[in-house]
């Protein structure tokens, strides 16, 4: 008999975060799980890395699941999973279920998704999952549905080396949904605005808040599918070569 999956589950919302909760309940069905994650709420910190300061796990168990809270960022828990708890290779990495989107440009600041393109770096088939809702109460229920049907499709199917997956859900009901849409990144940005505020000594702070532009009008893109009521999915890579420019800029080589 082929031995179980191991299927290692992170995410940026923090191990308690209702997100991962749901997420660790599918994972369970398809094998083994290990959770390792961050102690506390870690969103929006991109690939980053702990240098300056000590990274501490604490060891916990719930209902028969090994899970490890990690102080550091998402990253450290995919590589500290790796070369410190795990004894052999998972064969998924999945990573959410994030509260609120991370289609589009929010994918460059993603904990979520950086805990998944460091298990793509490590050779580790892995999905980062999102749900469009912030909400501490958002219903999961549609977004379980859907990540079942792609962590299945996931382990029967081999991922290509290098190539992890962005999956966005829109929050909507399972009957509005239509289905499921592999995309590109629409291109488009947040227009920011830094709220500047007083503290009671009378010193300036600023708070960032922003409106997110949409510039593209395609109906390829993963914020048309979402608008759409699609699951959208964008495969996503490390290699941030723009191999497109190469040959405008050969005429820069000098030969010395």
């Amino acid at each position: 008999m082929a031995d179980k999956k191991l299927i290692l589950v992170c995410n940026d919302d923090g191990i308690t975060a209702p997100g991962i909760r749901n997420l660790i309940e599918v994972a369970r069905e398809f094998g083994d799980v290990v959770v390792v994650a961050p102690d506390k709420p870690q969103s929006a910190m991109g690939h980053a890395i702990t240098i300056n300061s000590t990274l501490r796990v604490h060891p916990m168990r719930s209902d028969g699941i090994l899970e490890y809270a990690c102080s550091g960022t998402p990253v450290d828990c995919i590589k500290l999973a790796v070369n410190k708890i795990l004894h052999r290779k998972p064969d998924l990495l999945v990573s959410g279920i994030n509260h609120g989107s991370n289609a589009s440009i929010n994918v460059i600041y993603s904990g979520t998704m950086s805990a998944a393109m460091e298990g793509a770096m490590e050779g580790i088939p892995s999905i980062g999952f999102s749900l469009l809702d912030h909400s501490i109460d958002a219903d999961f229920s549609v977004a379980k549905h859907y990540a079942r049907i792609i962590i299945n499709q996931a382990l029967n199917d081999q991922m290509p080396a290098g190539i992890c997956l962005n999956v966005n859900i829109p929050n909507v009901s399972t009957e509005m949904i239509q289905g499921i849409k592999v995309c590109r990144q629409a291109r488009a940005n947040w227009e920011e605005e830094f709220d500047e505020r007083k503290d009671p000594n009378g010193k300036p702070y600023y708070w960032l808040t922003g409106v997110f532009k949409n510039f593209d009008e395609g109906v390829d893109t993963d914020i048309w599918a979402l608008e759409n009521n699609y699951v959208s999915i964008v495969p996503c890579q490390f290699d941030v070569t723009a191999h497109k420019s190469l040959e405008h800029y050969k005429n820069w080589e000098l030969n010395v």
